[in-house]
């Protein structure tokens, strides 16, 4: 932070998916502002895949972006299968990915280089480490994930989301608990302004229903199938994504007048999520890094389905963690069904005290300073 005479210069590599590149964006954004307030500047470069969504936001954001190639590993319980034809091809352009980092870290001489995860980071954070300049990673979920597992005993500095990551690193000893960054618009919510917009009776507690941008059709069926039922004892906004929606719509079509007052259904929620966020006393959702950070931040009790097929089974391992500390509710494998949903949700809106406690151990876990945290660390590993 002392060194004003030029810009501090940043160089971020992760993407594929928002649970990657939201984070890195967040602290670019911190790092900029926390130059500027001291009178400094900071340049970004972003280096990712052409089709991830790190390319779209760089764009948006007006980050100069570059590509190197990459190679993914496609998973598979039969240790056969991972030397697939399409495996090996694929990782056959790790070193070709490798010298095209070197060539641009070289010409951008980063101050320091952050890692989010994802296949683009593996070769990027290699070359970070043949060119001797600072590495640092951060990960957004419990485990590892592939990339991370990799470039954890190559980095300078290891960021991790939760203290539960600690013992499956192997050198914690240059490893720092930050928490995963959250955009901080969402902690500003007001919920007396949701409650109007959305025309809500203040008198009955309110869940959201989440299934992410896109919405999940496994949440969508549950939550409808309990919907006549729900909605005698909570009013319910329900993101349902463009693949449920109409059915959304229809089945609030067939409710009496009085139950459909408290039902909200909508593809997407947009600027207004802070205020959804901070309205909701119940959540329901996938489990996902990025929405463990968001609720945890906010302390929100939670009922958790996560996605069966995400990669390596992290969400199940995010939602288990979550429960074990008392901090949600874990819907996993056979315990996702309509009938668990209701008793655990029954046992919810029926229990103002369960929904405080477990809200309080939402907020013990959760790190709404995360972005300020890596920003720390980035500046602390700079080559000063």
């Amino acid at each position: 932070m002392s060194r004003l005479h030029r810009p501090f210069r940043l160089l971020v590599t992760g993407g594929g998916t928002g649970g990657h590149t939201y984070p890195a964006l967040t602290v670019v954004r911190e790092a900029g502002a926390r130059l500027a307030a001291v009178g400094g500047s900071l340049e970004t470069v972003w280096v990712g895949t052409p089709t991830g969504l790190e390319a779209r936001v760089a764009q948006q954001e007006g980050i100069p972006f570059r590509t190197v190639a990459t190679g993914r590993l496609r998973r598979s319980a039969n240790p056969l299968k991972l030397a697939s034809p399409t495996n090996i091809k694929d990782m056959g352009r790790v070193p070709l990915g490798v010298a095209q980092a070197r060539a641009i870290i070289r010409e951008t001489a980063p101050d320091v280089v952050l890692s989010t995860g994802g296949y683009v980071a593996v070769p990027v954070g290699l070359a970070t480490r043949m060119a001797r300049r600072p590495l640092v990673i951060h990960e957004q979920t419990v485990r590892l994930g592939l990339a991370n597992r990799v470039l954890a005993r190559v980095a300078d500095r290891v960021a991790v989301s939760s203290e539960a990551t600690l013992p499956l690193l192997p050198d914690a000893a240059n490893a720092r608990i930050t928490g995963n960054p959250v955009r901080p618009e969402l902690l500003t919510g007001n919920p007396d302004k949701a409650r109007a917009s959305l025309g809500l009776d203040p008198g009955r507690p309110t869940v959201y229903v989440t299934g992410g941008a896109q919405g999940a059709v496994q949440i969508n069926r549950m939550v409808l199938e309990l919907l006549p039922e729900l909605l005698t004892k909570a009013n319910v906004i329900h993101q349902c994504g463009t693949t449920s929606v109409e059915d959304a719509r229809a089945a609030a079509g067939m409710l009496p007048a009085e139950l459909a007052a408290r039902y909200r259904p909508t593809a997407f929620v947009g600027p207004e999520l802070p205020d959804v966020l901070a309205l909701a006393d119940v959540v329901i959702a996938r489990s996902g890094a990025g929405t463990i950070a968001e609720l945890t931040a906010l302390g929100k009790p939670s009922l958790l389905v996560p996605l069966a097929t995400s990669a390596g089974g992290e969400q199940a391992h995010n939602a288990r963690h979550l429960q074990s500390r008392g901090a949600a509710l874990a819907l996993v494998g056979e315990d996702a069904r309509t009938d668990r949903l209701r008793d655990e949700l029954d046992a919810l809106l029926n229990s103002e005290e369960q929904r405080r406690r477990m809200g309080d151990n939402a907020a013990a876990i959760g790190r709404p300073d995360a972005a300020a945290r890596l920003t720390d660390l980035l500046f602390e590993t700079d080559l000063g």
